[in-house]
């Protein structure tokens, strides 16, 4: 596995770090990227492999301004991957920043909040 996976922010797609060695990992941005499931590949592909010696503690930041609804599963799918690394054991914990009077990804957040087990703190 690669220790780091980054991508820079576009107009249609978040940053992401995925940092094992600096323990940093982040979606931040928008993501409408026409094809969803194309860019979420090598980031759920990464998260897959990091959950196979995944460090004691994992804190995964998630700041989207907005995502589209092939967008919403792809982030399930990490969370789920979460998730388990959660369930075998390790400390994971999700952040979820949305800006304030955004009702529609605090009510996104709640729902990620309510399917998963792991800890996940909802924030302004």
């Amino acid at each position: 596995m690669e220790k780091t996976l980054k991508l820079k922010e576009t107009e249609d797609t978040p940053a992401v770090t995925l940092d094992a060695v600096k323990n940093e990992f982040s979606l931040i941005g928008r993501s409408l990227p026409e094809d969803a499931v194309e860019f979420y590949r090598p980031i759920i592909a990464w998260v897959k492999a990091y959950a196979q010696n995944p460090n004691l503690e994992t804190e995964f930041i998630i700041k989207l301004q907005y995502f589209n609804s092939s967008s919403v599963k792809q982030v399930s799918d990490v969370l789920m991957v979460l998730e388990e690394i959660f369930k075998a054991g390790k400390k994971v914990k999700v952040m979820w920043f949305y800006e304030e009077g955004d009702e529609l990804m605090e009510i996104k957040g709640q729902e990620f909040k309510s399917m998963l087990s792991i800890p996940f703190e909802l924030k302004t």
